[in-house]
């Protein structure tokens, strides 16, 4: 059974910073690209930044060099470590492994940026 649990998730002020953290199971977690996505109520859900199985990344423009996504095959985990963040990345955040059609989600950790 695959299982993808995120972690770190938290309130915080602005220009905070955090990390995210997610343990897969159930994978061969060192060939999937996993991603984290972001979420608000009644938006649509966003891809944040993601790490490819050669550690490839790819970054949304709006965390372009505040986020850094890295994976750590060892412990099939991913992160996501976050600084200056602000009210504007409130959200649900979800880790997402994905090897060719196969996807699988965890089930979100929340982010609230306030002050």
């Amino acid at each position: 059974q695959v299982q993808l649990l995120e972690s770190g998730g938290g309130l915080l002020q602005p220009w905070g910073s955090l990390r995210l953290s997610c343990a897969a199971s159930g994978i061969t977690f060192s060939i999937h690209t996993m991603s984290w996505y972001r979420q608000a109520p009644g938006k649509q859900r966003e891809s944040v930044a993601l790490i490819t199985s050669s550690e490839a990344t790819n970054y949304a423009d709006s965390v372009k060099g505040r986020f850094t996504i890295t994976r750590e095959n060892a412990k099939k985990r991913v992160y996501l470590q976050m600084i200056r963040l602000k009210p504007e990345d409130t959200d649900v955040y979800y880790c997402k492994a994905q090897y060719g059609p196969h996807e699988y989600w965890g089930q979100g950790t929340q982010v609230t940026v306030s002050s």
